[in-house]
């Protein structure tokens, strides 16, 4: 049985929030890679994307890289998830259970933001503050 925790904390601290804003942004330019590249995979090999083949293409991407690894693999999850829905509900819709022909996922809008997820271990709390682990770049 797997146990989820989540804490929110008020950031108070307003030279955080600039920081923390360009992070979800970063989250969010990598979901539209993700999405880009699951579509592009559907419109020429018509092939829905698994759980780890964003992951390893999309390594060498400066978004990818920014983030710290097991928040952009859980962002990289989300999308290849969106696809294996969206691609459950084809079925659905071609056996004619479903009325409504579902849609692709969609791309996120440019310059917003994305929630950012962080394992546990990941995040440091020291001193009263959170440290928020990066990526390699």
């Amino acid at each position: 049985m797997l146990l989820y925790g989540c804490q929110q904390n008020l950031i108070k601290d307003s030279k955080a929030l600039p920081f923390l804003e360009y992070l979800c942004t970063t989250a969010n330019n990598l979901i539209n890679c993700g999405t880009y590249l699951a579509r592009q995979w559907i419109f020429k090999c018509q092939y829905i994307t698994g759980k780890y083949d964003l992951e390893k293409e999309l390594k060498s991407n400066s978004n990818y890289q920014f983030l710290h690894s097991q928040a952009a693999q859980q962002t990289l999850r989300g999308v290849a998830e969106a696809f294996k829905s969206y691609a459950a509900l084809s079925k659905l819709y071609q056996s004619g259970e479903l009325e409504v022909k579902p849609k692709l996922p969609n791309y996120r809008k440019k310059g917003g933001l994305a929630v950012l997820t962080y394992p546990q271990q990941a995040l440091k709390f020291e001193n009263g503050k959170v440290r928020v682990p990066l990526g390699k770049r």
